[in-house]
């Protein structure tokens, strides 16, 4: 078979990170991280500490030539000024190991894990930790500095700086712009300084690893050249110079994005940034690693406030798209690739390249056979093509490596994230390799792909070489019981010669399964339509991309509701996906019944036994009625809309709770429904009777936007005489006079969640409800 080969000495590998998989975070006298303080989770996470060479050994055999991975910063430094030399003890002992499995490493000094006693000393926003940052690289140095060749210093500064001290995601926290900026520029100055320090110690190449993500719009997510309008083309140019152009530019130019610089200057001034520092980051390196998952998509959108993990970039909405997505919501793009490393190519030249992580989280199934992670496998072969594409276009991509080794401790998600060729059991710390660990043994192998895509082996091409029926192949396959050894054996041998992936199918034999999935409607009240547009848009994307066949149902009356059931018992799906109506029934109660896997969307009027999808209203009111209490308002009212609501309901339990902490009485008007006209009513009734009214917090936008009318009516001023403040972020909510103050219901989120809520459940997962944040959006109306 031809192969799609990659160029010769071409590096194949994986990426891992110390927090992640090392556990043994009191060991040797390893100090706490800023991740152990953050983290909930138990850290034991991989045991890589104790069972590097079992890990080191599976590397052989899948044939890794590369095994990239980071050093403990407190590990080595447990205070962060003491040298700790046992801490160093565990890397000599794994760089040996490496070595005599013929296994270069790849070691990367900065994996986010900052010690906790640097962040109490004022962690990255302080100068004083890149200068630490440069004693630390000392000192690794010059104890394994024989036995490494290439050398990173920091990974993902974006990360660590913006979700770690911007919108405070990620450890330590910290939700601070100003400290976010002062931070990238120190992890930076980290680097400059560190090379600075590798180099005299004798390391022979020194890189960086950056995040980069190729910034587009909707449209050109599913055609690249698109023309933009002015103003999504000023959106675009500015989201990369936050996210890439901010780093990429003082690496390898030495200077900032002049278009840059205003924008930390009104954040937080320019005074951290020295003279002579950009000189040291800008200093040559021998290699960029770069991390790529997916493309950052996003539009212009007016009155839209600042993401706080990028500050400056008011006016810009961050978008989610309907394609094929990762368990993990992130959108699977593999050109993507191509056009990053075609873009780093022309305007950073020269340059030598690595793709230091690449990967994706998906739900695996272990069965009595393996894990099967099909999805894994071609989300792989497609990155690896696009890469050969650039590659072939002249890019100097010198190496891949996966992310990642291990299912591990996925930072703030956790364990339940599973990016690993290699599945962990964490109770037992078993290991097993999936599919996609033989699948890329295979591509090391031949340094390359296959060219042509063979035909994969199907059930009958597998019953026909065993010589059993179709059902016997999808029992073995299915792991049952009730197959003998012989037969067992037979289909076990076809199945491994012919290279068969058990797919979909092969296991509804057994299983019954159809691959189809209801989702039920209801006729939404007004303000429900985007909402279900969203859940049919997203839900229905995300379900057939994990090779499932959705059935529309409308749920309008009560013919339709037992017609629905019907269909339900008779088993004609796997699932459901019910919006629920907003009148009290009983279609949910009745579907629980049928043992078929329910997901709910909204949190019903009753306790129920279904698993539902909602959002924070208590929380997102108590905060539109704080942020109303600190400007200065101390006469507030609500408009509510029909009280059968439960939304309704809890909206205002929320600013009730609010008021009563803040010692202020309630002021309530009634809506008839939700529309704007109510809001107008209710609104003229608040004022009517409480003349000194200054705020107004409407349970939805719409009744907001009546409200915005009936105070004009009154000649009311708006904020100056009264404030507004809505739910749910409605597209028109940015356009009204003045822009409306909101509070936004993360609408794609909810349709995202109720798709991964659903698949747990056809797994078999223990599943809970899930409650999404919202987020209140200040605009000019308070």
């Amino acid at each position: 078979m031809s192969t799609a080969s990659f160029p010769q000495g071409f590096v194949w590998g994986v990426s891992t990170s110390a927090f992640q998989i090392e556990g043994a975070t009191s060991a040797d006298g390893r100090g706490p991280s800023i991740w152990d303080t953050f983290s909930s989770d138990r850290a034991e996470a991989c045991d890589h500490f104790h069972r590097f060479p079992e890990d080191v050994r599976l590397m052989k055999d899948l044939g890794m030539a590369a095994y990239r991975f980071s050093v403990s910063w407190p590990r080595v430094f447990p205070d962060g000024v003491t040298l700790n030399p046992a801490g160093l003890d565990f890397y000599d002992r794994l760089l040996d190991e490496l070595l005599a499995a013929g296994i270069t490493p790849y070691a990367n000094l900065y994996h986010w894990d900052l010690p906790q006693a640097l962040e109490d000393a004022g962690g990255w926003p302080s100068r004083d930790t890149a200068r630490r940052f440069a004693g630390y690289a000392t000192a690794v140095a010059e104890r394994l500095g024989d036995r490494v060749g290439t050398w990173f210093t920091v990974n993902e500064p974006w990360v660590a700086a913006f979700l770690g001290y911007g919108s405070g995601i990620h450890a330590p926290g910290r939700k601070s712009a100003a400290d976010a900026f002062t931070s990238a520029h120190h992890l930076l100055l980290a680097h400059g300084l560190g090379l600075q320090a590798l180099r005299a110690a004798g390391a022979a190449k020194v890189g960086a690893v950056m995040n980069i993500s190729p910034v587009m719009t909707p449209a050109q997510v599913s055609d690249f050249g698109r023309p933009l309008s002015e103003e999504d083309a000023e959106a675009v140019a500015r989201i990369d110079t936050l996210a890439n152009r901010q780093f990429l530019d003082p690496l390898l130019r030495g200077e900032y994005p002049a278009d840059l610089l205003p924008v930390i200057e009104r954040a937080v001034g320019l005074d951290h940034i020295h003279d002579g520092d950009l000189a040291a980051i800008g200093r040559p390196m021998d290699l960029l690693g770069i991390n790529y998952y997916a493309p950052l998509v996003v539009q212009a959108q007016p009155s839209e406030p600042a993401d706080p993990a990028f500050p400056g970039s008011e006016g810009i909405l961050f978008c989610t798209v309907p394609t094929a997505v990762t368990a993990m919501g992130w959108p699977i793009v593999p050109n993507c690739l191509s056009l990053l490393l075609g873009r780093i190519s022309r305007d950073y030249p020269g340059i030598d390249l690595m793709i230091t992580e690449n990967g994706a989280d998906f739900v695996d199934v272990v069965t009595g056979d393996g894990i099967h992670d099909v999805d894994r496998i071609n989300f792989i072969e497609e990155h690896l093509r696009a890469l050969r594409a650039a590659i072939a276009d002249g890019a100097r991509v010198r190496g891949y490596l996966v992310w990642t080794l291990l299912d591990n401790l996925e930072w703030a998600d956790g364990y339940q994230r599973k990016f690993g060729l290699v599945h962990v059991d964490f109770a037992t710390q078993r290991r097993r390799m999936k599919d996609s660990a033989l699948w890329y043994r295979d591509v090391i192998r031949r340094n390359g792909l296959a060219d042509t895509r063979p035909r994969r082996p199907t059930l009958e091409t597998v019953a026909a070489r065993a010589q059993v029926s179709r059902a016997t192949v999808s029992r073995v396959v299915n792991g049952e019981a009730s197959v003998s050894p012989e037969v067992r054996s037979s289909v076990l041998r076809a199945v491994q010669e012919l290279g068969y992936v058990p797919n979909a199918a092969a296991r509804s034999l057994v299983t019954r399964r159809t691959n189809a999935i209801a989702l039920v409607l209801s006729v939404p009240r007004n303000g429900g339509d985007p909402l279900t547009a969203a859940v049919v848009q997203y839900v229905t994307s995300m379900l057939e991309g994990a090779g499932k066949q959705i059935t529309l149902m409308l749920a309008d009356t009560a013919e339709s509701h037992r017609r629905i059931v019907q269909h339900v018992e008779a088993r004609l799906v796997d699932g459901v996906v019910l919006l629920p109506p907003d009148r009290a029934d009983t279609l949910a109660e009745r579907l629980s019944r049928t043992g078929v896997p329910v997901v709910l969307l909204g949190k019903p009027a009753v306790a129920s036994l279904v698993p539902y999808v909602d959002v924070d209203n208590e929380g997102g009111a108590a905060a539109a009625t704080e942020h109303l209490l600190s400007r200065g308002r101390t006469r507030l009212g609500m408009i509510c809309g029909p009280m059968d609501l439960v939304t309704v309901q809890d909206r205002l339990a929320g600013h009730r709770a609010a008021l009563r902490r803040a010692g202020a009485q309630p002021l309530l008007a009634l809506a008839a429904d939700l529309d704007r006209a109510s809001g107008a009513a209710a609104t003229r009734q608040l004022l009517g009777d409480n003349p000194s009214l200054d705020a107004v917090l409407a349970a939805t936008d719409q009744l907001a936007i009546g409200a915005l009318r009936a105070a004009r009516e009154a000649g009311r001023r708006v904020p100056e005489d009264l404030a507004v403040v809505g739910f749910d972020d409605i597209d028109a909510a940015s356009a009204t006079t003045p822009a409306l103050t909101t509070v936004r219901v993360p609408v794609a989120d909810q349709a995202l969640a109720l798709a991964r809520l659903l698949l747990s459940r056809l797994e078999g997962r223990h599943t809970t409800s899930v409650v999404l944040p919202t987020r209140l959006v200040v605009r000019e109306s308070s």
